[in-house]
């Protein structure tokens, strides 16, 4: 993933032409970001029926919130490299099957031990997603063009939540539980066949060591490298930043919405729609949005930089709601909050592409986004259990919010970047 140095699409244009699926491509990936995030956030749109089911408290729902991110988080790293040395096709069709396939398993769990192992092995599965889908991204795309592509594919990360709660409640009410599970589980293996028909054996993102990539290589970033700038703890930092927030919603927001404002299931399911929807749009227009000032030559990194921080800003408002007794401001700001962070959404990303080529330094992005994921959901339990309201966690957010900002504001910054060996 180089700088605003040319990708493989620029020589493919030299060439003859770029591929004329890729968007294509990149709208498919989306598609498997939204499976990936369903698959992932189903377990919440049920947590209280399990809860009673076997008898689990608040800390022991927020373990099981979490157990997905032990093995995902762990993986990133290692997943990047791998999707360095072999490219994209058979890393994620392997992780695809193996997060199905255990994600339908889970209807038939007995407790919380068998609960947090197929958790743990959803996890394993998805480590691979990010990584392949952003290699696909550099391999195919110019800077010009990148936060439009990645603003796409991301709108997959919010349209999964926001379709993933009310469609796995819907279909937990109707069929119940464990058939939800089965149904999600199996029934998006179809995905595979377009994947695999669309992205063929000879595509460059298949190809190891990003061959055929103009620019810095990939494979030229080690991990002592990348943790040896400053860049790259600001965008460490930031993104475990933003995904706390994220995560927190993800995974703590539907029972926010059913305990704290009495909410039905169908209403719960209709506020975390709009939240996630309205962030998902809000990201792919932020996306297209910055690529058009970066095209009439705007300085790439200002101009994603400035939207990074303008989400950041946006989304410290969820604080304000623990300042109201109104509901409707309560939730006015809960959703305001989570829309206005799809600013930051492709830009941020975007951004790493810029200043870091390859898939190593966005496995550690990742890493870092998803050891938020661990942190998140059990922390917001145990405040929960302590405090007994959501007023601490929802402190917490602002905080971590704050404190992005300023690693976007000081850390990142194109001084401290990577130069070529």
């Amino acid at each position: 993933m180089s700088a605003p140095a040319q990708t493989t699409a620029g020589a493919a244009t030299a060439a003859g032409g770029v591929s004329p699926l890729r968007w294509w491509v990149v709208c498919l990936l989306s598609l498997g970001m939204v499976i990936a995030y369903t698959d992932r956030v189903n377990l919440s749109a049920v947590l209280p029926e399990i809860g009673k089911n076997f008898n689990l408290n608040k800390e022991q729902l927020g373990m099981t919130q979490s157990a997905f991110f032990w093995s995902y988080t762990l993986l990133q790293i290692p997943a990047g490299m791998l999707v360095d040395r072999y490219g994209v096709r058979s890393l994620y069709t392997a992780g695809f099957l193996l997060w199905s396939l255990a994600s339908a398993a889970t209807a038939f769990i007995t407790g919380l031990s068998s609960l947090l192992f197929l958790r743990v092995l959803v996890g394993t599965g998805e480590a691979v997603v990010t990584s392949c889908s952003l290699r696909y991204i550099a391999s195919h795309f110019q800077e010009k063009e990148r936060g439009s592509a990645v603003g796409v594919y991301m709108t997959g990360t919010k349209i999964g939540p926001a379709i993933g709660i009310p469609l796995a409640a819907m279909l937990a009410k109707y069929f119940g539980w464990q058939a939800m599970f089965v149904i999600l589980g199996m029934g998006t293996l179809l995905w595979l066949a377009p994947f695999r028909a669309w992205v063929k054996r000879d595509d460059p993102a298949a190809q190891g060591r990003d061959a055929g990539a103009a620019g810095p290589k990939a494979g030229s970033v080690t991990l002592g490298r990348a943790l040896s700038t400053p860049l790259m703890w600001g965008v460490i930092i930031g993104t475990y930043c933003y995904m706390y927030f994220v995560y927190y919603c993800m995974t703590w927001m539907p029972t926010y919405f059913r305990e704290k404002h009495g909410m039905s299931i169908e209403k719960m399911s209709w506020f975390s729609f709009v939240s996630f929807g309205g962030m998902a749009a809000v990201a792919a227009l932020a996306g297209w949005w910055a690529d058009r000032i970066i095209a009439r030559g705007g300085d790439p990194i200002k101009v994603r930089k400035l939207f990074t921080i303008a989400g950041f800003v946006a989304a410290a408002t969820q604080t304000l709601s623990v300042f109201t007794d109104s509901q409707g401001l309560m939730i006015f700001f809960t959703v305001f909050a989570l829309c206005g962070l799809g600013l930051a959404t492709a830009n941020y990303w975007a951004l790493t592409q810029t200043l870091m080529p390859g898939a190593l330094p966005v496995a550690i992005q990742n890493t870092a986004a998803n050891f938020a994921g661990i942190v998140s959901p059990w922390l917001t339990g145990w405040m929960i259990n302590k405090t007994g309201t959501f007023d601490a966690p929802i402190m917490a957010v602002g905080l971590w919010l704050l404190l992005g900002i300023s690693a976007y504001g000081i850390l990142v910054q194109r001084k401290y970047a990577l130069r070529n060996a």
